[in-house]
């Protein structure tokens, strides 16, 4: 796809460049990841060592992912009108900062609006990361592109809760929140050294904040478009419903030690590399909209089984970890071709939409996980419903607003 008039020449790459920018890439965008899923074994510790309801420990994951909404429609604007690196830079700061505060915090509202602050932070980055690959690429070359970096962000939940399982083993749940401190620093520094300016002065916006806001009206006013991005964000609202139901169900109920909760966790990580690694190579030959149609069909599914077995009991713990593959493993196929799709409709606000993805994604996964705080009963049905329903409502999504779309 070549580059609207007006908009100025597409950011090129030198030889030898792609690689290392989607393995840049690729690390920014485990913030939230890194963020979530490495105190995720910690939160039963937590509870007890802040003398907090399990409900109000689960209220940091909600309050993170509300941060990381708000803070995706906010950055992504701003990066479309003052580019892409000086914007990172500040979030990357902010993110710092409150991660530390995090880790020194003396009760669990301190906690709780910290994990905002911080997930306010984190945005910049993983919203600024995608923008960044519409940047360089278009069309289904992006889709693959935004696959590769599924790839290299994989390996952050893959190894999150292993770190955060063994950290919690030998310290306290603090350290873990220390440990991100210097994720953060170790991406302010990659960043400053090594990341250009992807976004120049003859492509960005010129309106002011409300006249940035508003492109998001122009977007959502594209049934299609807007299509994808709530199939997108309906879909991992029943991933962040797992982050907030499977500790405790893996550890309280099935009696799976913490620094073993990460081998359960990574096996759901494995699959999505596994689909990511497969999308990569499919999309070019079949094409985004095809697969992405292929993903919502088998989220519904394996929502619905995970259903029957939580109310039936069958299977145990594989009755429950067995569908959660199937339904995790569909988010790369949903993702990255929803993405792509969105992003190629509207290349001259990459940020806004990658804004507006994200934000979706992070305020319906706070109402999924709040769903399953508050209807929380001691077994796995809270989790398993509000998944069904996720499931259920992504393939409702895709089928009324961009049934038919076969034109990528």
């Amino acid at each position: 796809m070549t580059d609207r008039p007006g908009l100025g020449k597409r950011a090129a790459l030198a030889p030898g460049q792609a690689r290392k920018l989607i393995i840049i890439l690729g690390t920014l965008t485990a913030f939230g990841p890194m963020s979530i899923d490495m105190y995720l074994p910690s939160l039963p510790a937590m509870a007890a060592d802040l003398a907090a309801p399990t409900g109000s420990v689960q209220m940091t994951l909600s309050s993170f992912f509300v941060g990381m909404g708000l803070g995706q429609m906010l950055f992504g604007p701003l990066s479309d009108r003052f580019g892409r690196r000086p914007v990172l830079l500040v979030g990357i700061v902010l993110y710092v900062v409150s991660s530390a505060l995090c880790a020194l915090s003396n009760g669990i509202e301190m906690l709780i609006a910290q994990r905002l602050l911080q997930a306010l932070g984190g945005s910049a980055a993983s919203v600024i990361a995608r923008a960044m690959v519409r940047d360089f690429f278009s069309g289904d070359q992006a889709a693959r592109v935004l696959s590769l970096i599924m790839l290299v962000m994989a390996a952050a939940p893959l190894a999150a809760p292993f770190i955060g399982g063994y950290v919690l083993l030998w310290f306290q749940w603090r350290a873990i929140f220390w440990v991100l401190t210097g994720f953060g620093l170790l991406c302010f520094f990659l960043v400053l050294g090594a990341v250009k300016e992807s976004h120049p002065l003859e492509r960005r916006s010129r309106h002011g904040l409300v006249g940035m806001l508003g492109v998001y009206g122009r977007i959502l006013g594209q049934p299609r478009a807007i299509g994808y991005l709530l199939a997108n964000a309906t879909a991992y609202a029943g991933m962040f419903a797992f982050f907030a139901g499977s500790p405790f169900i893996y550890i309280q109920i099935h009696g799976v030690a913490p620094e073993q909760y990460g081998y359960l966790f990574a096996c759901n990580i494995l699959g999505m590399m596994a689909l990511s690694v497969l999308n990569a190579r499919l999309v070019v030959r079949l094409g985004a909209h095809r697969l992405f149609v292929v993903g919502t069909w088998l989220s519904a599914i394996a929502g619905l089984v995970l259903l029957v077995d939580a109310i039936s009991g069958f299977g145990g713990l594989a009755g429950i970890v067995a569908p959660l593959f199937v339904y995790l493993a569909t988010l790369s196929l949903i993702s990255a071709n929803g993405l792509a799709m969105a992003l190629d409709r509207f290349p001259q606000a990459a940020g806004s939409v990658s804004a507006l993805s994200g934000g979706l994604m992070f305020l319906t996964g706070a109402l999924s996980s709040g769903a399953v705080s508050f209807f929380h009963d001691g077994s796995a049905l809270a989790m398993a419903a509000v998944i069904a329903i996720t499931g259920l409502l992504t393939l409702a999504v895709q089928a009324g607003l961009t049934r038919g779309n076969f034109d990528a």
